[in-house]
């Protein structure tokens, strides 16, 4: 049988949780928190079941949360999004990417992408018989070089995919980045793809610039995020996308025979969580706290680590203790020492081996000490 994704194997988050729980190793490798959700969230969903609201919402999704999706937008980037026609509540946030690709990307086109990249954008683009061209980061900054992007911009190129902030590196987009990508899909008639998931996860005082802040970048861009990641209940696979109402349009044709509708009840109870706005303006300080926490762990140690500027992760050097390539080196950390995390050379174009790991710091203080003991005993093996 001849395979549309012959190049794609099992997930490195799966693979990396498979052998965490071999050898029972505490996992900062999948991104997903291990401390509960708020009460309030659960007791919210659990009253919407009683409540008898179990069956189908409707296609776009809950309007109350629709609407309530719109004044958190309007109130954070002065952007109006119209929830009749402009927003869709999709199941999770890569549910609504490859929606959007498959939506507006066409055989024989080409989307330029940025790696290190969260690994389905790649394989949504390919599926549609569109080629992902990939441009390479450099370590440890991860900035964009937007001269070389306008360099691989071709009659082709339909699409650019940003995600900001950035997972697997933590760096933010500037408001000098988005005015550089602004002026560049204007001139080229380009789309956006603004991944959006940890759009709450800003650290330091720094600003998180979404595509709804910029008119040009609004009026061509899809922007997605993830209920699931921002209140720390990722098996719920809850997200919604934002987009102008003739993407949204062509967006509701697929998404409507991808999953029709998605999880009733917690919908109607995200719809009333939302209504205050401290249940997720708070995320920043909270997640800084468990950055600044991992960090300490990792002082008298030989890894080297720039801060994270948001998400819940954060990349570590570790090519002043041993040279080996990072899939063998995390394999070794989880086998060795009981501490799992991700290689990041699987989201690099051509698997380029920075000699870097990600760790997820979405976890108790508890979890995260016993991580930092793991780290203190690891020592220089370069000859």
């Amino acid at each position: 049988m001849k395979s549309k994704l012959p190049n794609t194997t099992t997930s490195i988050f799966s693979v990396m949780s498979a052998m965490a729980a071999k050898y029972g190793a505490l996992n900062l490798s999948q991104g997903f928190p291990n401390f509960e959700i708020d009460p309030l969230l659960s007791d919210l969903v659990a009253k919407a079941m009683r409540e008898g609201h179990n069956q189908y919402a409707p296609m776009p999704g809950l309007l109350p949360l629709r609407e309530q999706i719109s004044a958190q937008t309007q109130a954070a980037h002065n952007k109006y999004y119209d929830p009749d026609s402009e927003i869709t509540i999709t199941a999770g946030a890569t549910q609504a990417i490859y929606t959007a690709i498959t939506a507006l990307v066409h055989p024989g086109d080409e989307v330029i992408l940025f790696a290190p990249a969260y690994d389905c954008y790649a394989p949504a683009v390919e599926i549609q018989g569109a080629k992902a061209v990939a441009l390479q980061l450099e370590a440890p900054t991860y900035r964009i070089d937007w001269e070389l992007v306008k360099e691989h911009i071709t009659t082709k190129t339909r699409m650019l995919i940003i995600n900001s902030p950035h997972n697997p590196s933590g760096t933010l987009l500037s408001e000098n980045d988005m005015l550089a990508l602004e002026q560049l899909v204007v001139e080229h008639d380009l789309l956006v793809l603004s991944d959006e998931v940890y759009q709450h996860i800003v650290f330091d005082g720094q600003t998180h610039y979404s595509a709804a802040r910029f008119e040009g970048l609004a009026a061509r861009s899809v922007i997605t995020a993830s209920f699931g990641k921002t209140f720390h209940a990722t098996g719920w696979k809850l997200g919604y996308c934002l987009a102008p109402k003739p993407l949204m349009e062509e967006i509701r044709k697929v998404h409507q025979y991808l999953v029709f509708s998605v999880n009733h009840p917690v919908q109607r109870a995200l719809a009333t969580y939302l209504e205050e706005p401290s249940h997720y303006s708070n995320l920043g300080s909270f997640y800084q706290q468990k950055r600044d926490t991992f960090l300490q762990g990792l002082e008298g140690t030989a890894f080297k680590a720039v801060p994270s500027g948001g998400t819940y992760f954060q990349m570590v050097d570790y090519s002043a203790i041993s040279s080996e390539g990072d899939i063998h080196f995390a394999a070794r950390l989880t086998q060795e020492y009981g501490l799992a995390a991700i290689p990041t050379s699987v989201f690099n174009k051509e698997e380029r081996n920075d000699h870097m790991l990600r760790f997820c710091f979405a976890k108790t203080d508890q979890t995260l000490a016993k991580a930092a003991a793991i780290l203190k005993q690891i020592q220089p093996q370069l000859a």
